[in-house]
């Protein structure tokens, strides 16, 4: 099968603008300690100016508003959009929320949609993804929370923790057991949950690396959730009762694509900055640039940053062409490469600014914090190598003798090719 990234002229014009608007418009908000009133006021007409240029929720189809762009497209925009932590909200496709929109339109009846997948869209509600568990994170078969039906209402109880964005959402999806008679991959549902819902208690937002002090209004963060008999209507299952797993794998295949994708914009940030430093530092009689060393870090990581992007890329064109499901490995061998390519060209870009590169004089510190998550969220780096493994294992089957034993070869060749061989000792 043949590989095409290729896209057409006026949608790298978009992108070219998209490299302009976030860093001009969008990365000089990393610098002010803006509250939430004057962050809106600020980045709401950037909004409506993405929105204009029809580069709002680009991850949904036209007829949902969004842009119909596929993963190849979307995995582009998302290169640029990674450069800023600010940037995917000012395009309407931040997670959880653009996660989320995804699952409702994949798995959500027109009631659903209306209610929570459209103010979602519109940026009027706010939303998160409540799966992991304290006992249940690298293997989702272990979630624990149940929700009983009981008449036309759901029963819930369980413990959750980083559900990101809990603290400030209007609505979470819940993963939950609906059927524990059965494997979890066929019990276990996803339900609607507002906020408001009594027995819903938001216990906290768990301190992290990359936050240590995290705020609880405003900006969301990693939260801890209670279900304490948590009542909401029957109706508010997404799909069919046993549907999470196969949702979860919609919902985290593209997800995968976009993280990879703003990782390579982070990587290239911090990829700038290194170099820039190599040719500005000067220091024992030459400058960095100059220094064996600094250049086998810059060489290791312009090939490790472009290894990224083309497995990348490939995944993308292939869940274009057949879907999640089909490109599995793809998916999960990016995952684990792309997160520790974003640590380690973050990591050089520290170390060749030295003392600078450790304050928060530079974004370099906030970066490698935040990077170090990026190997355990959606899953753990090694759980993603198992995939990987498996799958290219079970494609092999094993040989009492290996397959390229040359004196076996040899013996196979020399009956093969007999004829020629007695020719030619014939003629000797």
């Amino acid at each position: 099968m043949a590989w095409d990234f290729q896209t057409e002229p006026d949608f790298e014009d978009k992108l070219e603008w998209m490299r302009t608007f976030v860093r001009d418009e969008i990365i000089p908000l990393e610098t002010l300690d803006l509250d939430y009133d004057t962050f809106r006021r600020i980045t709401d007409p950037m909004k409506d100016e993405v929105k204009r240029r029809g580069l709002w929720a680009a991850h949904l189809p036209p007829e949902l508003g969004g842009g119909g762009f596929g993963q190849v497209k979307l995995g582009l925009m998302h290169e640029i959009l990674g450069q800023c932590a600010f940037a995917p909200a000012i395009f309407g496709n931040q997670a959880p929320d653009s996660g989320n929109a995804e699952l409702i339109a994949v798995g959500g009846n027109d009631e659903q949609k209306a209610r929570w997948m459209q103010p979602l869209l519109d940026g009027k509600l706010r939303s998160a993804f409540s799966m992991t568990e304290p006992g249940a994170g690298a293997d989702p078969t272990l979630i624990s929370t149940r929700a009983v039906r009981d008449g036309d209402e759901w029963v819930i109880n369980g413990h959750k923790w980083f559900t990101s964005n809990a603290s400030v959402a209007d609505f979470l999806i819940v993963m939950a057991v609906t059927n524990p008679d059965v494997h979890p991959y066929q019990g276990i549902s996803m339900i609607i949950v507002p906020t408001d819902t009594p027995g819903v208690n938001i216990v906290r937002n768990i301190p992290t690396m990359g936050d240590l002090e995290p705020e609880w209004e405003s900006r969301g963060g990693h939260a801890e959730v209670r279900y304490e008999d948590a009542r909401v209507p029957y109706e508010n299952l997404v799909g069919n009762d046993g549907d999470g797993f196969k949702l979860a794998q919609q919902r985290l295949g593209p997800g995968r694509i976009h993280h990879c994708m703003r990782w390579l914009g982070q990587s290239r940030r911090a990829f700038d900055m290194l170099c820039e430093r190599a040719v500005s530092r000067y220091t024992h009689g030459s400058y960095l640039a100059e220094k064996q060393m600094i250049q086998d870090w810059v060489a290791d990581s312009a090939a490790e940053m472009q290894a990224a992007r083309l497995l990348t890329l490939h995944a993308a064109w292939k869940m274009d062409q057949v879907g999640a499901d089909n490109a599995r490995v793809e998916i999960a061998m990016i995952k684990f490469w792309g997160a520790k390519v974003l640590y380690n060209v973050i990591d050089r870009a520290i170390q060749v600014h030295g003392s600078l590169g450790y304050t928060t004089d530079l974004p370099l510190e906030s970066m490698y914090r935040h990077a170090r998550a990026a190997r355990i969220y959606d899953g753990p780096d090694e759980v993603h190598k198992v995939t990987v493994a498996r799958r290219i294992l079970k494609e092999y089957k094993p040989a009492e003798v290996p397959t390229e034993h040359v004196p076996t070869r040899r013996a196979a060749a020399r009956q093969k090719f007999a004829e020629y061989l007695d020719q030619a000792t014939a003629d000797l």
